[in-house]
């Protein structure tokens, strides 16, 4: 294994959810549409927005804090499924000509580009409503986890507003809307995880609490080590284009606090994440394994 590949591998604990919840991502996309099915070409494109690829960090992050706070893989799975949905409806209308204008995801051509944008649009809808069916059918509190996946999309999608129209009813100094940005667009999903993790476990209120920092502290964080990657990588390397920020004046951590104290906040975040979550003890062990992983990541 060469370095770079050592660096990438995730966590064991981790590593060892990637299976399941494959299998349950194609198995909810099959029984997708009731009897009649899903039409062909949306099911199609459904599939490569879905399954081409990608680091699951939101559904391994919902497994993993289910199981810090007590329960089991099962309670969590359907929360798994639906919070990556979301995440990977994000992708493919970011993706669009109209937002981002991207036509390289996970080293493969984006939805658009290879289904169309129409079957795009409509493959990106269909992902989310799937996402909160699939939500409700959660074993316990069930009610609770979809207001939390449908308060994180709508958070997502205010920071994708504020980070694709400049100003829009914007206001702060531009450290403190980067912030706003990166804790809405990408730090809501992950805090998000990691809260209906708790939910499914049926967690108390301090155990919750926990999850709910931990996961706001990974989520900055994430989006940090992306920005610098964007700096520092090349698009062969990640699987994405890289620079375009940079290249669309857009705000991001190296751009506004330079490289070096961006690697600072990256070292305070992960400390933080790790302090949170402290007091659930051995069993919250994969996801200090998990934090650390992110923390260095290559891609």
């Amino acid at each position: 294994m060469s370095s770079t590949a050592a660096a990438d591998a995730l966590p064991a604990a981790s590593s060892r959810l990637l299976p399941a919840i494959e299998s349950s991502l194609a198995a909810s996309l099959d029984a997708a549409g009731g009897a009649e099915g899903l039409p062909h070409g949306l099911l199609a494109a459904c599939r490569h927005a879905t399954l081409g690829g990608g680091k699951r960090l939101r559904p391994i992050l919902t497994l993993h804090a289910c199981a810090a706070c007590g329960g089991r893989e099962a309670d969590a799975m359907s929360a798994a499924v639906a919070i990556e949905f979301i995440h990977c409806f994000s992708l493919v209308h970011d993706d669009l000509p109209a937002l981002d204008n991207d036509r390289l995801r996970r080293g493969l051509p984006t939805v658009h580009v290879a289904f169309g944008e129409a079957m795009a649009i409509l493959a990106g809808d269909a992902l989310m409503s799937l996402a909160v069916e699939i939500a409700a059918a959660s074993p316990r509190r069930g009610g609770e986890i979809v207001r939390e996946l449908a308060n994180a999309t709508t958070r997502m999608i205010h920071g994708q507003v504020i980070d694709t129209l400049a100003g829009e009813g914007v206001t702060g100094t531009p450290a403190q809307r980067l912030e706003r940005i990166h804790r809405h667009k990408t730090g809501a999903l992950i805090e998000a995880s990691c809260r209906m993790g708790a939910l499914a476990a049926d967690a108390d209120p301090r155990r919750l609490e926990a999850m709910a920092r931990y996961g706001a502290a990974i989520g900055l964080m994430f989006q940090i080590v992306d920005d610098l990657l964007d700096e520092t990588q090349s698009a062969e390397h990640v699987g994405k284009a890289v620079g375009k920020d940079r290249e669309a004046g857009k705000l991001t951590y190296p751009a506004i606090h330079g490289i070096d104290a961006s690697r600072r906040q990256v070292t305070e975040l992960h400390a933080a994440a790790v302090e949170a979550i402290a007091p659930l003890g051995a069993s919250a062990a994969p996801l200090v394994d998990l934090a650390g992983f992110l923390a260095s990541r290559t891609r």
